[in-house]
């Protein structure tokens, strides 16, 4: 494409790089990753309800990559489940002066497990349901909306949109309707992005099973009793790390030949 500019080999060019839910787990480590791959004075936000969370994250960065990188890193406090975290995210995305960056890099890894206890005929209260799908799916959707509008097309731009999807995007597993769901949606979601906006390039991102907080909630939590025993056995030695699951999907982003609008799992990789 004509509109986009190339990167040297080993870096994704001078950035825009948002990620949210970037204050623990696997978007922490992916905040470190991606530190390592945006050119100097690139920009890199971090996003989550947690502030002090967060600003350990950057300082973090900052004293591991940030000062040799001149790397400029920011911290936004915003819930996306609200109307109002959504825009505070987005008008700080703004802030950013886009004419000295080529990469627009958004990576959409916030979300909740929901309650995995219950099955699918409990869930009688629109309201639940609605709060669960209000962070998970509407507040995903508006964020990249928001930002894709405030970035648009131009020359010398490049526009990536990740979402961190999962198995469950593509199987069922019982007592997990709500997590179900939210994955399925944003997935079909980004699929129609890429059909809509071929100029940006998007991915849909299984990490694998990662030894993470949410992974030991659904060990100890999940309604169904053969779901809670097959992760407990993924428990023994079988769960993947944050950094290795992580670097799949820098490679992927580095490589930049996968289809737009992809489910690509990190078993397949």
């Amino acid at each position: 494409m004509e509109d986009v500019i190339s990167q040297e080999p080993g870096d994704l060019g001078r950035a825009l790089c948002i990620i949210t839910g970037a204050s623990k787990g696997y978007g922490r480590t992916l905040a470190f990753q991606l530190s390592c791959l945006l050119k100097p004075k690139s920009v890199l936000m971090l996003v989550a309800r947690t502030a002090d969370q967060l600003n350990q994250v950057k300082e973090d960065i900052i004293t591991l990559y940030g000062r040799q990188n001149k790397l400029d890193v920011r911290c936004v406090q915003a819930d996306l489940e609200k109307k109002e975290g959504v825009e505070k995210t987005v008008h700080a995305a703004k802030e950013t002066s886009v004419t000295e960056m080529d990469h627009l890099l958004l990576i959409n890894n916030a979300g909740s497990l929901g309650d995995v206890s219950r099955f699918a005929l409990m869930f009688t209260d629109p309201a639940e349901v609605n709060r669960y799908l209000s962070l998970n799916v509407s507040g995903v959707l508006s964020l990249t909306a928001g930002v894709l509008q405030a970035f648009p097309r131009r020359l010398g731009l490049r526009r990536t949109v990740v979402n961190i999807s999962s198995l469950c995007a593509l199987k069922p597993f019982p007592s997990w309707v709500l997590y179900c769901t939210g994955k399925a949606a944003r997935d079909m979601m980004f699929r129609v992005l890429a059909e809509e906006e071929p100029d940006v390039r998007v991915l849909n991102y299984a990490p694998g099973p990662l030894d993470t907080d949410m992974q030991l909630q659904a060990r100890c939590l999940s309604g169904d009793p053969q779901l809670r025993r097959s992760f407990s056995m993924l428990s023994e030695g079988q769960l993947l790390s944050c950094e290795e699951s992580g670097a799949k999907l820098m490679k992927l982003l580095l490589d930049n030949n996968y289809p737009s609008g992809a489910h690509l799992d990190f078993y397949e990789l």
